[in-house]
């Protein structure tokens, strides 16, 4: 069992138990490196599970060569980022995890960030997930991201906070980095399914506020943060799911989801054409078609 000395202020105040669930598809070599950084953790031992998505390359024995503490899980398939996170974190649960931290495989923790994130847990009782400071792994002195950002429900538009901010409205914590009491999994839930990839962190966002949990941030932590590891930005690929995902959440939260979805799907369309990107125009495109093709499918976001 992986116990943590729960510090606030130099002071030992609980004991509680931390699982940390990072996924991996394909990226052998940044959750090395990754798992490296938890290793470091001060305070004692941290179990790790990795759920790894269906790689086709060498990652299972990579990271068990390197990693032999770590527990790996095998999903069989890409079930996604959400869907991978919600299988490790639905195990560190029956392991009777207290809190879940979600970190993804292109990160670098220093030694001291998950003492920071619980002090900070310890601190904000109302908390429903807690936050880190994410700097850009090129450019270590600039902020990727202040903890997370805010979405507008109206238009789908996205803005990452990088400076000291309020967490209220439709706020949310990226999910590149996030602390969950056991507590509001249970009465909350996890990650919505419905997302392959992206708006995941900011549907949790909205529930968790919505529920009246407080979303904060541990200020002095300084992760790195690759960006973009398993796509480059504005591929394809990445706008075909950002456009089935950002209508999913549009649907669940938007105060008219109709006229939102037609708005989104109007300023994706209208950019790409402007832009010449052809390849993005038929990506978004194909999302669009996705939507309409799955919108009476099912998807859990309970544990």
């Amino acid at each position: 069992m992986a116990d943590w000395a729960l510090v606030m202020q130099d002071e030992v105040v609980a004991v509680v138990r931390v699982i940390c669930v990072v996924v991996n598809w394909n990226g052998w070599r940044d959750t090395v490196e990754c798992l490296n950084s938890l290793r470091q953790q001060g305070c004692g031992g941290l179990e790790v599970i990795v759920v790894d998505n269906g790689s086709t390359d060498d990652s299972i024995r990579r990271i068990q060569q390197a990693h032999p503490w770590a527990t790996v899980i095998e999903t069989g398939r890409n079930l996604g980022f959400p869907s991978g996170c919600n299988v490790g974190t639905r195990l560190a649960l029956q392991r009777g995890a207290e809190y879940i931290w979600l970190l993804n495989n292109d990160t670098i923790a220093p030694p001291d960030t998950l003492k920071k994130l619980l002090r900070t847990a310890v601190a904000n009782p109302r908390a429903g997930a807690i936050g880190a400071v994410l700097y850009y792994m090129h450019d270590p002195g600039r902020v990727q991201a202040w903890g997370g950002g805010r979405i507008n429900l109206w238009t789908g538009f996205v803005t990452h906070f990088t400076q000291q901010t309020s967490f209220n409205g439709n706020a949310y914590l990226t999910g590149a980095n996030m602390l969950l009491p056991r507590r509001v999994c249970e009465e909350v839930g996890i990650f919505y399914e419905g997302f392959f990839m992206y708006c995941d962190d900011s549907d949790l966002g909205i529930r968790l506020r919505r529920a009246g949990y407080d979303l904060v941030v541990a200020q002095d932590t300084a992760i790195l943060h690759k960006e973009g590891a398993s796509s480059s930005k504005r591929s394809p690929r990445i706008d075909r799911f950002a456009t089935t995902s950002g209508m999913r959440l549009l649907r669940r939260h938007a105060p008219v989801p109709n006229v939102s979805i037609g708005i989104f799907l109007l300023f994706r369309i209208a950019n790409r054409a402007r832009r010449g990107e052809w390849a993005n125009l038929i990506a978004v495109w194909k999302g669009f078609h996705t939507y309409l093709k799955e919108r009476k499918l099912q998807f859990t976001d309970q544990i």
